[in-house]
C-alpha cells in the first residue's frame, strides 16, 4: 500500500503512475543497459528512461547518453564495444552523501584569511 502512495505522490523514488501508464500505452521498448535501466521511445520520437532503483541521471552510461540526447556517434552503433583496461566502471554522483569527496586539509589550510574583527 505504501508503494502505491509513493508512486502516486512522489517522482523521485521511481516512476509514477502517470509515467507507468504513458510507457504502457505509448512507449516502445528499445533496450536495457548493464545497470538495469530501461529505455523507451514513442512514435513521435520522444525518448525516456525508467531507472532501476533510485532516480539519478548520472546512472545513464555513455552508450545510452548519446541515444537519449539524439547525438550520433560510433558508441551508439556498437553497444557491445570492447572496454579497455584503463577505463573505470561508472560511479553514481555521490554529492551530499557520506561517500562524497572531501579533500584532506592540514591545520593551516582551514583559514586562509584573517577576519577584520580580530
Amino acid at each position: 500500500m505504501l508503494t502505491l502512495f509513493k508512486q502516486i505522490f512522489t517522482w523521485w523514488n521511481h516512476q509514477t503512475i502517470g509515467t507507468r501508464l504513458h510507457t504502457f500505452f505509448k512507449g516502445k521498448f528499445v533496450g536495457k543497459d548493464e545497470n538495469g535501466n530501461k529505455y523507451y521511445e514513442s512514435k513521435n520520437g520522444r525518448r525516456w528512461v525508467i531507472y532501476n532503483g533510485e532516480v539519478d541521471s548520472t546512472k545513464i552510461p555513455n552508450e545510452w547518453f548519446s541515444w537519449i540526447h539524439f547525438t550520433k556517434n560510433k558508441i551508439e552503433k556498437d553497444q557491445n564495444q570492447k572496454k579497455f583496461s584503463w577505463q573505470k566502471s561508472h560511479k553514481p554522483n555521490l554529492t551530499g552523501t557520506d561517500k562524497a569527496y572531501h579533500p584532506k586539509k592540514s591545520e593551516n589550510e582551514y583559514k586562509k584569511y584573517r577576519s577584520w574583527k580580530e
